[in-house]
């Protein structure tokens, strides 16, 4: 059975081990802040620019409204951000960041370095796998 697929060659599946070691180197520095990780994505992007609307955040993130809204309505009990309603557009709701939210990105800011160093990989090699990565998203994403 020389044509049968074999795991060790298949990029699926070292893309699948890949984030999940990520997730997994990531996972007791989000504990320290309290986050989980799809958690720690949404305050990343609004540690960038904030605020945002729901709709936007869920394009950025590739996050549908039933996945969004639970992940928000976490992080407001948590205290990291606000959702208030447009005063022009009562439909569109914003996501603000509070003052504990804001202050979580300096308890951050190391997370990407540390997930750089575990790789061994040098500056230009995680560039150039991000912009491999990047560029392979959008081939599938248009393939559909």
């Amino acid at each position: 059975m020389t044509d049968a697929p074999r795991l060790d060659r298949q990029v699926c599946f070292a893309l699948y081990s890949a984030s999940r070691a990520a997730t997994a180197l990531y996972r007791p520095l989000l504990d320290d802040l309290g986050l989980t990780y799809p958690q720690y994505l949404v305050m990343l992007v609004l540690w960038e620019n904030e605020p945002r609307g729901v709709k936007e955040l869920g394009e950025e993130l590739g996050l549908d409204s039933g996945t969004l809204s639970p992940l928000l309505k976490r992080l407001e009990a948590l205290g990291l951000v606000e959702r208030r309603r447009s005063g022009e557009d009562e439909r569109r709701v914003a996501i603000h960041l509070t003052p504990a939210g804001r202050g979580l990105s300096s308890r951050a800011a190391g997370i990407p370095q540390r997930l750089a160093e575990a790789a061994g990989l040098s500056s230009a090699e995680l560039d150039q796998l991000h912009s491999t990565l990047e560029r392979l998203t959008a081939a599938l994403h248009e393939s559909r």
